[in-house]
């Protein structure tokens, strides 16, 4: 049976590259974006060029409602769901004395709100024998001033995943969580200059930051059936920073 993956936040960095590595390993992919439509159409060209089966979904996954649409159409339109990747989030960085009820807000409703629920309805969802995984975020790991709001919201979803792998796994689902340090994606581009990328680098035992496929080789490994006998983990992928 060819399998069927739901990629949030897929069009672009880390997403993008966890998209076309399952779509390459021969799922079926739903590459969902927020707004740039072209973006997440390159992606679903790319996996179709090398054979594979992909189409392009507009969600806001903050909004509890057009996830749940977002689940629908993933069903709807490949007749099933076997993998949930969710990757989503915004960062904001600032020491807990200057932060804001607003920053707060934020934080939580798109980091920890919007991973609650979709790791309810693919509780839901889901087939027998299904993966799940989370990317969230080394900060929550590396505890550096100014990241305590953003790591509190991508650890509340790190404890999800520990709780929900044991309520599936009667069901052969298997839940993970991976903590990407730092990765070379736009996203990352905008918030630090590449001075301090490139000590962020110096400081890395592999002597590098991460580039998106560094991430996506982890993911798609515990989306496998390789990785049938882990669950229940929140993986560092830091290359050794954490």
């Amino acid at each position: 049976m060819n399998k069927v993956a739901l990629v949030t936040g897929s069009s672009r960095g880390i997403g993008r590259a966890i998209a076309e590595r399952l779509g390459a390993d021969g799922m079926s992919v739903v590459v969902n974006y927020r707004a740039d439509r072209a973006a997440a159409d390159e992606v679903v060209a790319k996996i179709e060029a090398s054979g594979g089966r992909a189409t392009a979904v507009q969600a806001d996954v903050t909004d509890p409602a057009q996830l749940r649409d977002l689940f629908d159409a993933a069903q709807r339109h490949f007749g099933g769901l076997d993998v949930l990747v969710n990757n989503v989030g915004t960062a904001r960085f600032a020491p807990i004395a200057e932060a804001s009820d607003e920053d707060f807000d934020v934080l939580f409703d798109t980091n920890a709100r919007a991973t609650f629920t979709a790791l309810r309805e693919a509780a839901n969802r889901l087939r027998d024998g299904g993966r799940i995984v989370v990317i969230s975020s080394g900060v929550t790991a590396a505890n550096r001033p100014g990241t305590g709001l953003y790591g509190a919201a991508k650890a509340a979803g790190d404890q999800l995943v520990r709780v929900l792998a044991k309520e599936l796994g009667p069901r052969r689902i298997t839940v993970n969580s991976v903590q990407p340090g730092a990765t070379r994606t736009d996203a990352l581009a905008e918030l630090q200059p590449e001075s301090v990328l490139e000590q962020m680098a110096a400081q890395t035992p592999l002597g590098r930051i991460a580039e998106p496929a560094d991430i996506a080789d982890i993911a798609a490994f515990l989306a496998s059936d390789d990785s049938r006998w882990v669950t229940g983990q929140v993986i560092h992928a830091s290359g050794g920073t954490f």
